[in-house]
């Protein structure tokens, strides 16, 4: 969608806009045409419109407020003049109109909207309307759920409509250009997308670990039925909780990153060392907004080494370990009232507080692979990609190093760089003993060069 025709549809959503705040402050202020009602006033027509824009206000199937909501977002960065009839002054009182809401931020010379803003648009001159227009800003709107909108959280005792009505520079840049960008992982939004090429074939687990890990997977087909149908949500939390433990290298983030690439649903690893602030409450904000979009869009949310936040708790001797235990208290609930699947990621059980684990379905222990598991993971790697040197016998390989999958995947990187620095696809045997040597060098472990 070329870029001019939907800037053309947005400037006419914010012409409707224009149209809107002129009709309403007639009415508001009872001048000349002061009987017409904004409602009234037709939408500009998106039924045929193919740009990206029109396209999700059909596919939400927005009504008017929804509308109206966007376009009073989209105008501070499109056409912010259109707003500047809100700094016009009550004449009475010789200030502004405290009923227009709105607030002037250093960095912006004009008018910002708030929620007060677009409850007086809506509801100034029929507060009916009112109920109307709290549902858009309610968490079942879709403007709420796809988090396209964001009211900013206000002071305890400032009214939460006076909180930043703003609309989310990833929708804005959607809107404008057709082209959807993955959600960045910022202190905002401590969580990534994680994929992989893999296959299930590509990894070694042995069976014990495969059928629990069959077992997340039943429930991703069939937990909606068990919960809805069998009403089982009547005895039962929503949901699923997985612990993967085990040393570093053996499979944890790779099978998450499976799972969800088998049910068709997205995994996003959640960073848990930027979800701790020092602001009261930002974490419990950050985390919520994870929490949010991820039950609306079906996420598998994977928190990896866990236990750093979610290890034997301390004693509050201090603010911080208070606050610590607070934002992990926090964090538990909504783990626990979280209706899709979460796993979490840990090299060691003994570092998890035993009051969490017990709130788990599956605690699954990835141990170090077996020599003839290590076989196949060797097999695996160097499989159509390098050639190894006749003389390596790769059974012997599996046999004498312990190595994790995530360690041979290191050592194969490093043995393609070596062959194709000379053209080559034939690893020698010094190549991947050098490979071998500078994995197990990390935990300060060392081979004889022979």
């Amino acid at each position: 969608m070329e870029p001019n025709l939907s800037l053309s549809v947005l400037h006419q959503e914010i012409d409707w806009l224009q149209n809107v705040i002129d009709q309403v402050i007639r009415s508001y202020l009872v001048q000349e045409g002061h009987e017409e009602r904004w409602y009234n006033i037709p939408l500009p027509d998106l039924s045929e419109s193919e740009t990206s824009y029109a396209q999700k206000v059909n596919e939400w199937e927005l009504d008017i407020y929804g509308r109206l909501a966007l376009a009073l977002t989209l105008a501070p960065h499109l056409r912010p003049e259109v707003l500047d009839i809100f700094f016009g002054k009550n004449q009475i009182y010789d200030r502004g109109f405290t009923e227009f809401g709105g607030v002037i931020d250093k960095n912006h010379s004009g008018f910002l909207p708030t929620g007060q803003t677009l409850c007086f648009l809506a509801a100034a001159t029929d507060p009916q309307l009112r109920i109307e227009l709290m549902k858009v800003l309610g968490k079942d709107s879709m403007l709420i759920k796809e988090q396209v909108l964001t009211l900013s959280d206000t002071d305890l005792h400032v009214p939460k409509l006076n909180g930043i009505l703003s609309l989310s520079d990833r929708w804005l840049h959607y809107f404008i250009t057709g082209e959807q960008p993955e959600i960045e992982n910022t202190a905002s939004f401590p969580a990534q997308k994680i994929t992989t090429n893999m296959d299930w074939e590509d990894i070694v687990l042995d069976d014990v670990v495969m059928e629990q890990v069959t077992e997340i997977n039943t429930w991703l087909d069939h937990g909606a039925t068990l919960m809805k149908d069998w009403g089982m949500n009547k005895k039962i939390k929503p949901g699923y909780r997985a612990l993967f433990y085990g040393p570093p290298g053996t499979g944890k983030t790779l099978t998450a990153t499976l799972i969800g690439k088998a049910s068709g649903r997205d995994v996003y690893k959640v960073d848990l060392s930027m979800i701790v602030s020092k602001y009261i409450g930002e974490t419990e904000k950050n985390l919520s907004r994870i929490f949010d979009i991820a039950q609306h869009k079906d996420w598998i949310l994977f928190f990896d080494e866990a236990d750093a936040l979610f290890g034997k708790r301390t004693a509050a001797n201090s603010s911080n370990d208070r606050h610590a235990n607070q934002q992990t208290s926090y964090l538990l609930q909504r783990i626990e009232d979280f209706p899709g699947i979460v796993i979490l990621a840990s090299n060691l059980k003994a570092n998890m507080d035993d009051a969490f684990t017990r709130r788990f379905q599956a605690m699954i222990h990835f141990t170090m692979p077996t020599p003839q598991e290590r076989y196949q993971l060797w097999q695996n790697a160097f499989s159509e990609v390098c050639t190894l040197h006749a003389d390596i016998d790769l059974h012997k390989v599996a046999e004498d190093y312990e190595l994790a999958g995530g360690a041979i995947i290191n050592v194969l990187r490093f043995c393609a760089l070596s062959v194709i620095k000379r053209n080559d696809r034939v690893v020698s045997k010094e190549e991947l003993l050098a490979g071998i040597r500078k994995e197990l060098k990390k935990d300060n472990r060392t081979i004889s060069s022979n």
